[in-house]
C-alpha cells in the first residue's frame, strides 16, 4: 500500500479533531491538539499545492526580470537580470524549487533598490510590475484555512 500523504494529513487531523479533543478535559490540552490538527491540514494544502505556486511565482520573477532587464543601465545588475530571467527550474523538488526562489527574491530586491533610485516613467513601470509581483505572491501563498 502506497498512501497518498494528502489522505494521511487530513485522516490524522480529522481523528484528532473528531476521537481525541473530546478525550481531552483540560482546555490546554484540547487547544494544544486543536492547533497540531490544524498545522496538520495546512500541511497538507501545502502538499498539494507546493510545486505549482513555486514554478508559477519563479516564472512570474524570471518574466518580470526579462521585462525590467531593458531599463537597467547598471551592466552587473543587467547581467544577473538577464541570466536569471533565461534560467529554468532545474528541479521540482519543493528543497530545490525553494533555493532558487530564495535567488529570484535576492535579485528582485536588487532590482528594487535599483529602481526606486532611477527617475523617469519606466523605473516607475518596473517598479509597479515589482509591487504587483509582491501583491500575487502574497495571494499565492494564502492559505485556504485563514490566519491560524
Amino acid at each position: 500500500m502506497k498512501p497518498d500523504p494528502s489522505t494521511v494529513l487530513d485522516g490524522v487531523s480529522a481523528t484528532l479533531i473528531v476521537d481525541v479533543i473530546p478525550h481531552i478535559a483540560a482546555s490546554y490540552g484540547q487547544q494544544a491538539v486543536a492547533g497540531c490538527a490544524t498545522l496538520l491540514a495546512a500541511a497538507r494544502e501545502e502538499i498539494d499545492r507546493g510545486v505549482a505556486r513555486r514554478v508559477e511565482e519563479n516564472g512570474a520573477l524570471r518574466r518580470l526580470f526579462a521585462d525590467a532587464r531593458t531599463v537597467v543601465a547598471d551592466a552587473e545588475l543587467a547581467a544577473a537580470l538577464t541570466e536569471a530571467a533565461e534560467a529554468e527550474d532545474a528541479s521540482l523538488l519543493v528543497s530545490e524549487l525553494d533555493l532558487g526562489n530564495r535567488a529570484l527574491r535576492g535579485l528582485l530586491v536588487r532590482l528594487h533598490v535599483y529602481v526606486e533610485e532611477q527617475t523617469g516613467e519606466a523605473a516607475r513601470r518596473v517598479e509597479a510590475a515589482i509591487w504587483n509581483e509582491l501583491r500575487a505572491s502574497t495571494e499565492r501563498r494564502r492559505s485556504v484555512l485563514g490566519n491560524y
